[in-house]
């Protein structure tokens, strides 16, 4: 089940779209931490198999982000060994873990700000996994996957310089406005099988740059839930971004970081498709 929002940001519509890729009102006031925690998701389908949902009118619709106000995102960095390795850094023996500041989320084809004083804005497509119940001291990988509403696409843009050469921290690096186009749908778990056999891939200006699998990485999903339920509780709509393979700007000959005007389109298979143009903050 795709489950996705539309409309003028703060105002989106939340949907989901059917087998003949029309969308329907869900009836449900918003797909948020509430709604997950609320059986919504089970609702939803209940009433999509009932027929009970009406379509959305409306052509042109703005397609925002799948969920609504996540109490917070968490991002695994390193966690692809060739990334890792073009980041001139050693593969790490634990999760690698830095917070994103929510507000940085908008949909899908939003356009993304390079920041004022940016020289090194940089690109990340990432599988992010949505929480859909509360977890702590998860003791399993069954326990883990268990919690997981469903998956979706993050381009995790970064400032190199910001993360890197500022002070140590990476979160300066990775919160600037608009640096989480999420999206286009929230996939729930159950749709999209094994999270570790799917490919991802990056375009900035029409070239190829990232083309890796999830099977790549060093921890994968089920590890990363589990591991961060043990330093912290993971609420209903919490979202997780779980690292990057090869080919952000950072590792490329020339480091052609992105600039106004450029266009970066990515895609992870069954999840859709994203495309921002870079302006200028």
């Amino acid at each position: 089940m795709k489950l996705l929002r539309v409309g003028p940001a703060g105002q989106e519509r939340p949907v989901v779209m059917d087998a003949s890729g029309a969308l329907r009102d869900i009836g449900e006031p918003e797909i948020d931490g509430a709604f997950f925690a609320s059986g919504g998701v089970a609702r939803v389908r209940a009433a999509l198999e009932r027929g009970d949902l009406p379509v959305v009118e409306g052509e042109g619709l703005r397609v925002g982000p799948p969920t609504a106000r996540p109490g917070k995102i968490v991002c695994i960095g390193l966690n692809y060994r060739d990334h890792a390795a073009e980041s001139g850094l050693a593969v790490p023996d634990e999760p690698v873990v830095f917070m994103k500041a929510p507000d940085t989320v908008i949909g899908p084809y939003d356009e993304v700000l390079v920041p004022r004083d940016s020289v090194k804005t940089d690109w990340e497509v990432e599988l992010a996994v949505v929480i859909g119940r509360r977890a702590r001291y998860l003791d399993s990988r069954e326990e883990a996957l268990d919690v997981i509403a469903g998956y979706a696409i993050s381009n995790d843009v970064s400032e190199r310089e910001f993360q890197l050469e500022r002070g140590g921290q990476w979160d300066k690096g990775k919160s600037c406005e608009t640096f989480n186009p999420f999206g286009p749908w929230l996939v729930t778990a159950d749709e999209v099988g094994d999270p570790q056999d799917l490919a991802l891939r990056l375009w900035v200006n029409g070239e190829l740059r990232q083309d890796g699998r999830t099977k790549d990485m060093i921890f994968d999903v089920a590890e990363v839930v589990r591991y961060l339920s043990r330093f912290m509780v993971l609420e209903p709509g919490d979202v997780i971004n779980t690292g990057t393979p090869a080919g952000v700007a950072m590792g490329l000959p020339g480091q052609p970081y992105l600039r106004a005007g450029d266009v970066v389109e990515l895609e992870i298979e069954g999840l859709g498709r994203q495309r921002q143009t870079v302006g200028q903050a």
